[in-house]
């Protein structure tokens, strides 16, 4: 048995092929949604995935303000914010983030899921979300994914 043939191969910056994706959010959890767009973006869905490196796809996501979340949690559940400065602690729900614009509560969510460094800032940026069902990428040629099975 050759043992030179089986060794591990890591990818890099230059070996990582990206491509680009279509998820439409329409009638699907916001969670559920979220973290599969979470293992997209850091590329956990490809046999060459590599913790270190940035081989995840761009995700596009549509129709994102048609998602759904259950019960009370548009108007009970609280996200926190905290300035540093005393008495600085903000609260808001998603339904007050959803006004400011349908993007800030997907960033919210899917910036929860990625890696707490370098990395997860960079993540990010491959996130594109769009609350109808028109987006500006069609040049990319993205591939629609179908998520409603989750």
């Amino acid at each position: 048995m050759e043992t030179l043939s089986y060794k591990t191969i890591s990818a890099n910056k230059a070996t990582v092929k990206k491509e680009w994706v279509v998820v439409d959010a329409t009638d699907l959890s916001l969670g559920r949604l979220c973290s599969e767009i979470a293992k997209i973006l850091r590329g956990k869905n490809k046999p060459n995935f590599t913790p270190h490196v940035d081989c995840g796809d761009n995700v596009i996501v549509i129709n994102a303000d048609k998602v759904v979340l259950t019960g009370l949690k548009w108007t009970d559940r609280e996200y926190l914010t905290f300035s540093g400065y005393p008495g600085g602690q903000k609260s808001f729900s998603p339904e007050r983030l959803k006004q400011k614009g349908v993007d800030r509560l997907f960033r919210k969510v899917v910036k929860g899921m990625l890696p707490k460094n370098k990395l997860g800032d960079k993540l990010i940026n491959n996130l594109y979300v769009y609350g109808g069902s028109e987006h500006k990428h069609a040049a990319q040629q993205p591939k629609l994914v179908e998520l409603k099975t989750i």
